[in-house]
C-alpha cells in the first residue's frame, strides 16, 4: 500500500516536471508572462475534453445516445459542452499541421461562446498572435496528451498541475512581476486562521484565484459543503482575470468575479456586497492610485479619513472593512510600513483600533514572496470580537470577549527553505501558528505570552504606544542573536555564492566565445 502511494506521488511529480520542461521549450521569443496563458489554456482544454468524453460515454451507457450532442445534458452535470472542433481528440490529430495555433484559438473561442460560465475566461487569440514554433507547440501538445485528468478525481491531478505551473511561472517572472500568485503556504495560513467554512468569501484583488481554491480545500478537509459558500472577487489585469476564471472552472468552483477585469477602487464590481470572510493579498504600496480630487466622498471611507493618494494600503483596508458583514472576518497581507505610517494613515489606524476591528497582527519572514524580499504583515480584522460560539465541522468553540485586545505574533524565525532562496511555512508551522491564534481567541484556554513569538496587548497598551501596530513594540525579545543558527545561515550563503560564481564563469565563457567567432582570440 505504502509503495503504491509513493509510486503514485512520483508519477504525479514526473507529469508536472515533464510538462514544465515541454513548456520551457516555448521560451525564447515568448516571455513567461505570455506563455503561461498558452500552457494553462492547453491544460484547461485537455481537462474540459476529458470531462466531456467521460460524460458522453456515460450518456451512451445510459441509453441516451440521442442526447450526446445537446449542451443541456452536459451543463446540468457541471460539464462543459464541446463541439467537435473544440475536442482534444480533434486537435491532437492535427497537432503537427501548420495551422494548429489557429485551430486551438478557434477551439477556445468556441468553448467560451457555448458555455456562459466561461465568459471572459479563456485566452483570446493567443496562439496565432504569438507566432509559436509549430514543432515546439506539437511537442507540448504530445506531453499534455499523456495526462489523464479524470483517472483519479480524489487527487485533483489537473488542479495540482495548474497550481504547480502558477508557482513556477511566478518564480520565472521574478521581482516586479508575478503578482498573480500568492505563495501557497501563506494562503493556507490565512485559511486556517480565519476558517472560511460557510458564507460569502471575497477577495478584492484576487489574482489567479488561489485564495478561493484554498477556501474550498479548507471546507472539504473539515467535511463541510462547498455549496454553502459563495465566492466573489475582482481582478484588475485582464490576463490574470482569465487565469482566475480558468482556475475556478477546472475545479468546478462557481464564482462571481465581476463582468470584466476592473479596478476595485474606480469600478467596484460588488458595491453592495457584505462578506463573511475576506482573504486578500493586494498590491503593496501602490502609488498614485487615485487623482488628487478623486474618490474623496467614496462611501467606503465613511467614518474614516480619506486614504492618501500616495499609498493605497489604507484604501485596500477600508475597502475590505466596508465589505465585511456584521460578523465578518478579514485576513490580508500588507507591507510592514502600514503598521506605523503617519498622517491620514495614522488617523485611520487609530480609528480602526478604537472601533475594535483589529484582532491580530503577524509579521511574516523575509523571502516568502517571489516578487519582493521584504518582510510583510498578515492582518486579521474581526467585526465580532465579543463572546460567541462558532462551529467548524464537528468542533464547537466558545470564544471569549477580546474587544479590547490585539494579538501580536512575530514569525520571522519560523519557516523552511524552498526553491533555494525562498522561505515557506510547513504544514506543521501553519498548524502551530493557527493553534496559537485560536487558543488566544477561546474562553477557558491556556494561552500564554511567549517571548520572541506572541503577546496579547490591551487597548491601553496600544494607546500608550500611540496606536502603533509594530509587533516588536509589544513582544518581549531576549538575546535574539542566540537563536540564530549561524551554521544554517552560512550554508545558505555558501550556496548562493556558488551560484553567483557559476553564473560569472558562464558569462565569461560566453563573452570569450563571441570574440572568437569574430576572429579575435583573447588569452587570459
Amino acid at each position: 500500500m505504502g509503495k503504491t502511494l509513493l509510486a503514485s506521488k512520483k508519477k504525479e511529480k514526473s507529469i508536472e516536471v515533464a510538462l514544465w520542461e515541454a513548456a520551457n521549450k516555448l521560451r525564447g521569443s515568448v516571455e513567461p508572462a505570455e506563455y503561461k496563458h498558452v500552457v494553462l489554456g492547453l491544460i484547461f482544454l485537455k481537462f474540459a475534453s476529458d470531462k466531456f468524453e467521460e460524460h458522453r460515454a456515460k450518456l451512451i451507457a445510459d441509453g441516451k445516445e440521442k442526447y450526446i450532442e445537446m449542451a443541456d445534458f452536459y451543463n446540468m452535470s457541471n460539464v462543459f459542452f464541446l463541439e467537435e472542433t473544440s475536442r482534444w481528440s480533434y486537435l491532437i490529430k492535427r497537432a503537427k499541421q501548420n495551422d494548429i495555433a489557429l485551430l486551438i484559438d478557434t477551439a477556445l473561442h468556441t468553448i467560451e461562446k457555448n458555455n456562459k460560465a466561461l465568459k471572459g475566461a479563456l485566452p483570446d487569440n493567443y496562439f496565432s498572435r504569438l507566432g509559436l514554433d509549430v514543432t515546439k507547440l506539437a511537442s507540448l501538445l504530445d506531453t499534455i496528451n499523456d495526462i489523464d485528468t479524470t483517472k483519479d478525481p480524489k487527487h485533483d491531478v489537473v488542479g495540482k498541475v495548474y497550481e504547480y505551473f502558477l508557482s513556477k511561472f511566478a518564480l520565472a517572472e521574478g521581482k516586479g512581476k508575478g503578482e498573480f500568485y500568492t505563495p501557497k503556504s501563506i494562503v493556507n495560513l490565512i485559511a486556517e486562521m480565519i476558517e472560511p467554512y460557510k458564507g460569502i468569501i471575497y477577495d478584492p484583488a484576487c489574482g489567479s484565484g488561489g485564495m478561493f481554491v484554498q477556501s474550498i480545500k479548507f471546507i472539504e478537509s473539515h467535511h463541510g459543503n462547498k455549496k454553502e459558500v459563495s465566492i466573489y472577487g475582482q481582478e484588475y489585469t485582464n490576463t490574470t482575470y482569465k487565469l482566475a476564471k480558468m482556475n475556478l472552472a477546472i475545479r468546478g468552483i462557481s464564482g462571481n468575479l465581476g463582468e470584466k477585469a476592473a479596478d476595485t477602487f474606480h469600478n467596484d464590481q460588488h458595491p453592495d456586497l457584505k462578506a463573511d470572510f475576506i482573504m486578500a493579498n493586494p498590491p503593496f504600496n501602490q502609488k498614485d492610485w487615485r487623482a488628487e480630487n478623486e474618490l474623496i466622498d467614496d462611501p467606503r471611507w465613511r467614518g474614516y479619513d480619506v486614504p492618501p493618494k500616495s499609498n493605497a494600503n489604507y484604501g485596500w483596508i477600508l475597502n475590505m472593512v466596508s465589505k465585511l458583514s456584521e460578523n465578518g472576518v478579514a485576513g490580508f497581507i500588507l507591507a510592514n510600513g502600514a503598521l506605523s505610517g503617519g498622517g491620514e494613515e495614522y488617523k485611520i489606524r487609530k480609528t480602526l483600533i478604537e472601533n475594535n476591528l483589529v484582532e491580530a497582527i503577524l509579521v511574516l519572514p523575509q523571502d516568502m514572496f517571489y516578487t519582493t524580499n521584504i518582510s510583510v504583515t498578515l492582518w486579521i480584522l474581526n467585526k465580532n470580537k465579543k463572546e460567541q460560539n462558532r462551529t467548524i465541522g464537528d468542533e464547537t468553540r466558545q470564544y471569549r470577549n477580546r474587544e479590547k485586545e490585539i494579538l501580536f505574533m512575530d514569525l520571522r524565525q519560523i519557516g523552511e527553505p524552498f526553491e533555494k532562496k525562498f522561505i515557506q511555512f510547513s504544514p506543521q508551522h501553519i498548524k502551530e501558528i493557527a493553534s496559537t491564534y485560536h487558543c488566544w481567541q477561546q474562553k477557558d484556554n491556556d494561552y500564554k505570552d511567549i517571548p520572541e513569538y506572541c503577546y496579547s496587548a490591551t487597548f491601553e497598551e496600544v494607546e500608550k504606544k500611540d496606536f502603533s501596530l509594530v509587533p516588536s513594540k509589544y513582544i518581549e525579545f531576549v538575546n535574539r542573536d542566540e537563536n540564530i543558527d549561524f551554521d544554517e545561515k552560512m550554508k545558505a550563503l555558501q550556496g548562493e555564492f556558488a551560484e553567483l560564481l557559476k553564473a560569472e564563469a558562464q558569462s565569461k565563457n560566453d563573452l570569450l566565445t563571441v570574440f572568437k567567432e569574430l576572429g579575435y582570440e583573447i588569452k587570459l
